[in-house]
């Protein structure tokens, strides 16, 4: 189900949405649809209560880890393993 949502602008940010819609090649109403899509893409839905407590629990855990190029170079060697020999 689609909702209306109105919004009260200036004359002049109408003016710099038109701007903005039109290098786009799309509608003024298309374009604020995408920003507000995107806008909300970027922002966290869930709660600082939510993510500290998942953070918390991540603490808890010990799990084995060595220096970064060392772990890389064993992927490495252990894809290379997998190689079939072709020489």
């Amino acid at each position: 189900m689609r909702k209306r949502l109105e919004i009260l602008l200036t004359d002049q940010e109408m003016a710099d949405i038109r701007v903005l819609a039109s290098r786009n090649g799309i509608s003024d109403k298309e374009w604020a649809r995408q920003t507000l899509h995107l806008s909300c893409s970027e922002v966290s839905m869930i709660d600082r209560e939510t993510k500290l407590n998942v953070i918390d629990r991540a603490a808890k855990y010990n799990f084995p880890t060595t220096d970064i190029d060392q772990m890389l170079s064993e992927i490495d060697q252990s894809y290379l393993s997998d190689l079939p020999a072709i020489f």
